[in-house]
């Protein structure tokens, strides 16, 4: 695995590995670290499926509008090196804030309608970092295919939809969510959760899992302990955010 930090970095290897003239194909991965088994899927996946792989990893500032949430993020550089060299992956893209936003975030996506609700009904901003931070990376990296969990299942479709609108030619590929044996969906702000709230969160899942109505489920989640963001129907999808602890914990089941 070869450690990259600008895209004038990667412009070279491009360039060394004819990846034009080859045919090559590049599946990225974008993360923002703190690694568990959910990333080490779409990574498998994206090496599996792929020429060449491409892992991000950048704590992407723009797109908290909660600064405590920022600062208690989990950071586990040296473990996701490691987790990564056993995958097998080619190169780890680590820049820093002044690489990816020379502009100083002046220049910003959005997306007016369904970035405003769900998750981003409470974190204003929220979408317009996520969009602004992957339609860069899309921009340097020219991936055939970038791998997304359904967990984030909104942040997907955003994307999903940011990609067909600009043309680009990047396949935005969802991945099934990774789940403990109990339900817990994986998550890297699990990590912040004690021994008795990670014996807690797999309500959460099974609230949603458990066929009843929104109302039913929220009064559940709200005798288990949780603080309700939302739970909310759109389509065939259920989609909920809640906190134990003071750490925000998402989820969606089809129904």
């Amino acid at each position: 695995m070869k450690i990259i930090n600008t895209p004038a970095e990667w412009l070279e290897i491009e360039k060394s590995i004819n990846r034009k003239e080859k045919h090559q194909s590049i599946g990225l991965v974008p993360t923002m670290g703190a690694l568990h088994k959910g990333h080490l899927s779409l990574v498998e996946r994206a090496i599996k499926e792929n020429d060449i792989s491409v892992v991000s990893i950048f704590l992407n500032p723009v797109q908290f509008n909660n600064q405590n949430d920022l600062k208690t993020y989990p950071k586990t550089w040296e473990e996701d090196c490691a987790l990564l060299e056993k995958t097998g992956v080619d190169y780890l893209f680590a820049p820093t804030y002044d690489i990816m936003y020379p502009d100083d975030y002046h220049y910003k996506l959005s997306e007016d309608s369904f970035s405003k609700t769900l998750c981003g009904a409470s974190r204003p901003g929220h979408f317009d970092g996520v969009l602004t931070v992957v339609m860069k990376l899309f921009q340097i990296f020219l991936p055939e295919k970038a791998y997304f969990g359904e967990k984030d299942f909104q942040q997907y479709k955003l994307l999903d939809g940011m990609a067909k609108a600009f043309f680009l030619r990047t396949e935005v590929i969802p991945c099934p969510i990774v789940r403990e044996e109990n339900g817990l969906a994986f998550s890297s702000r699990n990590k912040r959760l004690s021994p008795a709230g990670l014996a807690k969160a797999p309500c959460l899942h099974k609230a949603l899992a458990s066929g009843k109505s929104v109302d039913e489920i929220k009064a559940q989640l709200e005798a288990d302990g949780f603080m309700i963001d939302y739970v909310t129907e759109v389509g065939n999808r259920l989609y909920a955010a809640a906190s134990i602890e003071d750490v925000r914990l998402i989820d969606n089941v089809e129904r």
